[in-house]
């Protein structure tokens, strides 16, 4: 039986088991407290297992699979998203691995290794190489950069983030959305995309339909704004500057910035890329007050095995991978980069990003997707609009 997100156990087409609790009685026996997803197989709980958790059945070699078949599936799928941004540059080459891992989850002859074998290494590719991917999206920014544009549109950003982040996040709730969806779709709106996503996730410890969902609904706004910001160019009488500023403070991953700025021109790219980075700056600081609201709350998740009762594992204040990020601003602060170097980086950090986004979409369920997909749509519909306009109307005040 595959098994999607942390501990959710599905049937062989993707769907929750009927009536699949996953809980076992205090003897840990073949009862009907010990789940029907284990009395079903015909295999008994195992004696140890914990209340209220699912029964994680063996493989048929007597070990869950390695994570390499799923580490490899996401190689061909970062190859197959790179060709699609070779054959059609418009397309951003994250967006591209998004909708590909989506579509490889529900292919006939493919959804199977997907959902089965190659499940734990597409979910390690969606940890892991995300924090190293936002690690070295930290040689992207240099504090100079972010000075460079005044204090203005420093107040700017933070006013977009600020009412963006808090605006979905109580769109969400109203509208029902389960989970950390909220959370999530905030956070990719407000800061990075799926690179929020992924790292505000890890310290929430989000189911990992929560996060597929979040990061399908922000690619595919920020896919949308590539074809119709450009069109609103001069109806909103925009000059060039002004327009990569609205680009930049509107649009939410990287890539879709750069690809819908550079319709404008060299000049309104520059600016795009640069208030973009510095919305990316402020995904540290969320992060961090991410962090100590989980410690507050004590949501934390005991590990494995441990007994009711143990000790549970707190969430440093500070994730190891946002200090990199940091550290990594620090470093093209500091020290002038060969060009080279910063090349490297940056391919090094789109393959990562690349890889972590295939995994993600291949955890998305249209079928379940579509029960709640009219609530997710609308909410990121009013989100996209309330972001364009707060930065629109924050560039015609610090432009003016």
């Amino acid at each position: 039986m595959a098994l999607l997100g942390e501990g959710a156990q599905r049937t062989a087409d993707g769907e929750p088991a009927e009536g699949d609790t996953g809980e076992t009685d205090a003897a840990g026996t073949d009862a009907a407290g010990a789940g029907r997803g284990a009395a079903q197989s015909g295999r008994s709980a195992p004696g140890g297992a914990e209340p209220g958790r699912p029964v994680r059945l063996p493989s048929p070699h007597g070990a869950l699979p390695a994570p390499l078949p799923g580490l490899v599936l996401a190689a061909v799928g970062v190859a197959a998203a790179a060709a699609v941004h070779a054959l059609l540059p418009p397309v951003p080459m994250l967006t591209a691995a998004v909708v590909l891992g989506i579509a490889a989850a529900h292919v006939p002859g493919l959804r199977g290794l997907v959902r089965g074998t190659a499940r734990p290494g597409l979910s390690l590719a969606g940890k892991r190489l995300m924090r190293l991917g936002v690690v070295l999206l930290g040689l992207k920014l240099s504090i100079g950069d972010v000075a460079g544009l005044g204090w203005a549109t420093v107040g700017m950003v933070l006013a977009v983030v600020a009412v963006t982040f808090a605006g979905t996040v109580w769109l969400g709730r109203k509208a029902g959305l389960s989970g950390d969806q909220p959370l999530l779709i905030a956070t990719g709106y407000a800061i990075c995309g799926a690179s929020a996503i992924g790292a505000v996730s890890e310290v929430r410890e989000s189911e990992e339909r929560d996060v597929a969902t979040s990061v399908a609904l922000v690619t595919l706004c920020g896919t949308l704004a590539i074809g119709v910001l450009p069109l609103l160019h001069h109806v909103l009488g925009l000059d060039d500057g002004q327009f990569g500023r609205w680009v930049g403070a509107g649009v939410h991953d990287v890539g879709q910035v750069v690809a819908t700025a550079q319709t404008a021109g060299p000049a309104a790219l520059g600016q795009a890329v640069l208030v973009k980075l510095m919305r990316v700056a402020l995904l540290a600081p969320l992060v961090a007050a991410v962090a100590a609201s989980v410690r507050a709350r004590g949501r934390t998740r005991r590990e494995p095995g441990a007994r009711p009762g143990a000790q549970s594992r707190r969430p440093p204040l500070v994730p190891l991978f946002v200090l990199g990020f940091l550290l990594m601003v620090a470093v093209r602060t500091a020290v002038r980069l060969p060009d080279g170097v910063l090349g490297a980086a940056a391919t090094a950090q789109e393959v990562l990003l690349a890889a972590a986004l295939f995994g993600l979409g291949s955890a998305v369920h249209l079928p379940t997707l579509a029960r709640t997909g009219p609530r997710v749509a609308a909410v990121g519909l009013c989100a996209w609009v309330v972001i364009a306009g707060v930065s629109y109307a924050g560039v015609l005040l610090t432009t003016a």
